[in-house]
């Protein structure tokens, strides 16, 4: 059941946000202003969540899941918009969505097994450098020099960050394999405490 309080709350808006800024950037009436302030909002609840959730302690597995699950959507959903109205290179949406949706898959396969992974120092820059570099593909058209350059970053940030989670991820699995052996060792010698435990 989901944990009611006001950070998963923001979460859900947020991904309830996204059809809206779809909406708002490929819609018959195509608003640029719109989508920027659609997107600007939704991205700021990622900050206000975040920070609600660790003021108040009141960090969930759902929250540590679903969090970065709201992010991924909101970016995704606006490069396919902005590849689509030729604001964005084609390649440039792959290399990002392919890392958001990998780090996805594999973010619920380590949840299945009991590990729950927190968004990263690095991974927290990269989503920050996407957030700006689409705001400013929104708000912008055609896009200056210095926000080309920023879409640029944003790949490289993207690229480093998911090797990071990779390399994260496979020491975190290792450890958790590791807890889980010794635990079956230690049932084996006492199969009585194990018992009492359960």
């Amino acid at each position: 059941m989901l944990p009611l309080n006001l950070p998963n709350v923001l979460t859900v808006v947020r991904i309830l946000l996204v059809p809206v800024l779809v909406v708002a950037l490929l819609g018959e009436t195509g608003n640029d202003l719109l989508a920027a302030i659609v997107f600007a909002a939704a991205s700021a609840t990622d900050a206000l969540d975040g920070y609600l959730a660790r003021s108040r302690n009141s960090i969930t597995s759902f929250g540590k899941l679903m969090d970065p699950i709201a992010d991924k959507l909101l970016v995704i959903a606006a490069l396919f918009a902005l590849v689509s109205l030729d604001r964005l290179q084609a390649w440039i949406a792959m290399v990002i969505v392919t890392r958001e949706l990998a780090v996805t898959v594999t973010r619920m396969a380590a949840t299945a097994q009991g590990v729950i992974i927190p968004a990263a120092g690095l991974g927290k820059l990269k989503t920050m450098v996407q957030v700006a570099a689409i705001f400013f593909l929104i708000a912008f058209d055609p896009t200056p020099l210095w926000v080309d350059l920023l879409v640029y970053a944003a790949v490289a940030v993207t690229v480093v960050s998911g090797i990071d989670y990779f390399f994260g991820l496979r020491r975190m699995l290792r450890e958790a394999e590791e807890r889980r052996a010794a635990k079956h060792h230690l049932d084996a010698e006492d199969p009585e405490a194990a018992r009492t435990s359960h």
